[in-house]
């Protein structure tokens, strides 16, 4: 079951998000101090750099930690920090493999509600509250993965018409919209202090 989504702004890495819940969730991960777009290109870059047209949590949870560094880093890097986002991915991956049997898919395909996705979703490593938040409201906003109460365990983030994250981007004018909202909010915050 592929989804359209317009995440990487690049058909190529689109289609892999779309159909691919490692990717997706590798994507969110890598999501974080760069631009959206080149994060969710990410998994992309990753899977071609290994020579395939997926991700494989098992392979990646497996993969020599200095190599998987190195294909990281090679240029375009894959993210500013690739050796410590090439660590938080393997540590993901091994989560997986360990909790769900490499399936991401199975994080959130049986959460019998929101509370517990959210839960589930806070659970892995690198995602904090926030992030956890906002690949909730991804998912039932995109993805179509809508447990009874999702949108209240996504927060502000899963409300119907907001402009607030990568949930929110379907194409680049809601991009856009996403990318006003969080200079509006920097500067609220700058304001502030």
């Amino acid at each position: 079951m592929a989804t359209k989504v317009h995440l990487a702004q690049r058909p190529e890495a689109d289609e892999l998000l779309g159909r691919s819940p490692l990717a997706a969730l590798v994507g969110m991960l890598l999501d974080q101090q760069i631009p959206m777009e080149w994060a969710f290109s990410g998994p992309y870059t990753i899977a071609q750099r290994l020579g395939t047209d997926d991700l494989d949590a098992h392979e990646i949870a497996a993969c020599d930690p200095e190599r998987f560094a190195a294909l990281l880093s090679e240029k375009p890097a894959v993210h500013r920090y690739p050796g410590s986002m090439a660590k938080r991915v393997q540590q993901l991956c091994r989560y997986l493999v360990e909790n769900y049997d490499g399936d991401a898919e199975k994080v959130w395909k049986d959460a019998a509600d929101g509370k517990e996705l959210f839960k589930r979703l806070n659970g892995l490593p690198g995602f904090g509250r926030q992030k956890a938040q906002i690949f909730l409201a991804l998912l039932g906003k995109q993805y179509g993965v809508q447990p009874e109460g999702w949108r209240e365990a996504a927060g502000a983030y899963g409300e119907e018409g907001s402009h607030r994250s990568v949930a929110d981007i379907t194409g680049p004018e809601s991009l856009a919209k996403v990318r006003a909202f969080k200079q509006e909010m920097k500067a609220a915050a700058k304001a502030g202090k």
